[in-house]
């Protein structure tokens, strides 16, 4: 089952925030600055993790996954 997640990201290296910027390309659309829109099954919300985590600076960097709900429609406000 697929779910929608906002992806959020605060990148303090600019090398690291183009890397960041291509990898979330593949999982999902840019919707505003260091914002994703994602479908994503349990899988890919894994993977993505881990090509994440490949990439980050743990001590300066920020990702933030918000999940919205499951893909039955268009994510709707609350």
């Amino acid at each position: 089952m697929r779910s929608y997640y906002l992806v959020s990201y605060d990148i303090a290296d600019p090398a690291r925030l183009r890397r960041i910027y291509k990898t979330m390309r593949d999982f999902g659309d840019g919707i505003q600055l260091s914002v994703f829109l994602c479908q994503l099954t349990d899988l890919d919300r894994a993977t993505l993790e881990r090509r994440l985590l490949e990439i980050l600076n743990q001590r300066h960097d920020q990702v933030l996954f918000v999940k919205l709900g499951s893909v039955d429609g268009p994510p709707t406000a609350p």
